[in-house]
């Protein structure tokens, strides 16, 4: 399970390094196999280790094919999914078109989120934090799955 959030630099290739505490989790788990894919509600990328996404993508897969928004969600996320492999120095290399995709240069934050982790630019990431604690605090009523939520 992946938690916190990690404050990274990317190089000019487009490599970055994978924080010790997740790079150690990611090898002994999945050899440090994974897969990036775009957010298509934010403008980060998502990582899974290898085996979480072959789940979502066989799901993802499963959809029918004729519905529409079933088939732009394929396209979305199976379509820009890349393999991706750390190496030696503990660097995983972002694709250039998801590096765009996201807006990624060099100050990047990278965010656990249980079974996979989020690359940020660390902008965006601070803008987005922003707007979710104000939409929060005008927030009048939980929905009713949070309810029984204890924290």
């Amino acid at each position: 399970m992946f938690r916190g959030t990690n404050t990274i630099n990317m190089d000019a290739k487009g490599r970055m390094a994978i924080p010790a505490k997740h790079r150690d989790a990611l090898l002994s788990d999945c050899d440090g196999h994974l897969v990036i894919t775009i957010d298509k509600d934010n403008p980060c990328l998502m990582i899974y280790p290898l085996h979480e996404w072959e789940k979502i993508e066989q799901a993802l897969s499963a959809l029918p094919s004729l519905n529409k928004a079933a088939r732009r969600l394929q396209h979305l996320l199976i379509g820009h999914a890349s393999d991706v492999d750390i190496d030696a120095n503990g660097r995983i290399l972002v694709p250039p078109t998801l590096r765009e995709y996201a807006s990624l240069e060099k100050k990047l934050m990278i965010v656990g989120q249980g079974r996979k982790l989020e690359l940020w630019s660390e902008e965006q990431w601070q803008a987005h934090m922003g707007q979710w604690l104000q939409e929060e605090a005008d927030e009048q009523e939980l929905p009713p799955e949070l309810l029984s939520l204890s924290l």
